[in-house]
This record gives structure tokens, sequence and C-alpha cells, in this order.
């Protein structure tokens, strides 16, 4: 039990660079919250930032979705070598092993934990989104 006064409560700061794609369709989300030591980056998409369309295989798309994660964790004072979770998210299972491949290249040797499933669809037909956990 927390006694009153007792322990500060650290404030959420809202992430926003224009390195990576705003939200999406201007959906009512930010791309990253920083809180309690850590940063929580929504998912992102294969997206370059200005652009309305997504393209390429799964491999680009995984590389794209990294500059995305690398730019927004930049931005909160964090890095990709501070990711202690991430979720994968690909439209086909099938796409694991290049997608795994692009991923194992940007994580490092002390890769965070992590889950990865199949989804009916994801927007704007994107084949992969990633959302992330990094200690600031």
């Amino acid at each position: 039990m927390r006694e009153t006064g007792a322990t500060q409560v650290s404030e959420k700061r809202v992430i926003r660079t224009e390195a990576a794609p705003a939200p999406f369709q201007g959906a009512p989300y930010s791309q990253a919250i920083a809180a309690g030591g850590f940063v929580f980056v929504s998912g992102q998409l294969g997206l370059k930032p200005g652009d309305t369309a997504i393209s390429g295989g799964i491999s680009e798309q995984t590389e794209q979705v990294f500059a995305n994660l690398q730019a927004i964790l930049a931005e909160a004072g964090s890095g990709l070598d501070r990711l202690v979770k991430t979720t994968v998210f690909l439209q086909h299972l099938d796409d694991f092993q290049a997608m795994n491949e692009v991923y194992a290249r940007h994580v490092g040797d002390r890769p965070p934990a992590r889950a990865t499933v199949e989804v009916g669809k994801l927007p704007s037909g994107a084949l992969v989104e990633i959302e992330a956990i990094a200690l600031l």
C-alpha cells in the first residue's frame, strides 16, 4: 500500500518528431509517451515521414519501421539498444524469417523480449507493424 505523498508519480511526456510519421490518418494517439523511466512507442508501420502510401516488401518495410522507431526513441532520449519489449504484428506469418533477419540487425546481441503475432489486417496494406517499450 502506498502512502499519500510518499512517492512522486512521474508525469507523462508526449514524444513527437517530424523524423517519423505522424499518427496514422490523424488518429488520437501519440508517437510515444515517456513515463516512469520508460518510453512507450506506438506501433510503427513501414511508412516514410510525409508519405501517404507504404511500398516495398517485408524487408524494406521492416527497415523503415526501425528507422521510425529509432527516430522516436532518439527524440525521447533513448535508442534501439535500450529496447526492453517489442510486439511485432505480421500480415502473414510466412514473412517471419525475412522480418526476423532485419529485426536481428537492429536489436543487437541483447535483444528485447518480444511477441510476434499474425493479424487479419494492418493499416494501409502494411505487412508489418512494431510497437516498443524502451528504457530512458
